[in-house]
């Protein structure tokens, strides 16, 4: 086989260019995105305090859940 290649370079040479011009038309033709779009890991949390105020659900809900949660390994 490698007769036949020596043998024969400018056949040799046609299959190279061939394979790097394939080469360089799937590379541009791969569907892969640039900047793909990643959305970030959320968590809802709902309370419900029936006849408090805002000020009262910020005090002693949502100040403390917020210390909690960012407290948990893995969370920013």
């Amino acid at each position: 086989m490698v007769n036949f290649f020596v043998h024969r370079p400018i056949f040799a040479s046609a299959i190279a260019i061939i394979m790097v011009l394939a080469g360089a038309i799937a590379y541009f033709l791969l569907p892969v995105s640039q900047f793909p779009d990643i959305t970030p890991p959320q968590v809802v949390v709902s309370a419900h305090y029936p006849g408090a105020s805002a000020q009262v659900v910020a005090d002693t809900v949502t100040t403390p859940l917020e210390q909690q949660i960012n407290g948990v390994q893995g969370m920013t």
